[in-house]
């Protein structure tokens, strides 16, 4: 198979019909909404195979603003039940791999997912995913012991490498190694159940993510805060 130069973002969420024209508010995932929500824009959709939205894609008419929740309107959605039809529809947009974000210090989640984490001068795991909280964003590392959320700050990421592909972390002390303990400690039968808990949230809206699907179009600077 011929190498891609290109993946696809996550972008928003429909989540709610708005009034009886056929708008919708969105959940958005990304840091530039001016940029990938302009009239014309496409997006994939996720939807389940299901529904009558299975394999098609949506185009932006217009996105507006009430009291501060973006509500889209998208062409051939013209009526409260067309846009019902569409709420859970996650949207994606394509990216080129090799395009950086505008901002400085900031990064798309393909660009840091697979990355090595490294912690004074030892490689302590790789970037799984990002996640976003209100209060700040995580890292999910992968360990050999297990998964750590390290919070995406400057204090505790100072130095973020796309061409070494390392990142470079300053955790307090404990962050890695508790969980190392829990580890050494932990009940099989715990461990069993962690695992279901975990198969349960790859599933999103009745089709299953993977990791490389996981990528959402949301830039995060280390100094945001």
């Amino acid at each position: 198979m011929a190498p891609t130069d290109k993946t696809q973002l996550r972008v928003g969420r429909l989540t709610k019909a708005h009034g009886l024209k056929g708008a919708l508010k969105l959940e958005l995932f990304t840091d530039t909404p001016e940029q990938r929500f302009t009239p014309g824009a496409s997006f994939t959709l996720q939807v389940p195979e299901t529904s009558e939205w299975s394999g098609k894609t949506l185009t932006l008419g217009e996105l507006r603003w009430y009291n501060g929740h973006p509500v889209g309107f998208f062409e051939g959605v013209d009526d409260r039940t067309a846009a019902e039809s569409l709420v859970k529809a996650i949207l994606w947009v394509d990216q080129d791999l090799d395009e950086l974000p505008d901002e400085d210090d900031a990064w798309y989640h393909h660009q840091l997912v697979g990355l090595r984490v490294e912690r004074d001068g030892v490689v302590v795991g790789t970037v799984a995913r990002v996640d976003h909280l209100p209060a700040q964003d995580l890292l999910a590392v992968d360990t050999e012991h297990g998964e750590v959320l390290v919070p995406f700050v400057s204090a505790i990421v100072p130095s973020v490498d796309i061409e070494a592909g390392l990142v470079t972390v300053t955790p307090p002390p404990g962050l890695f190694e508790d969980l190392a303990d829990d580890t050494v400690d932990a009940d099989p039968a715990d461990a069993g159940a962690a695992d279901a808990d975990t198969a349960d949230a790859a599933t999103v809206d009745g089709a299953a993510e993977t990791e490389a699907d996981a990528a959402d179009d949301s830039t995060r600077s280390a100094d945001e805060n």
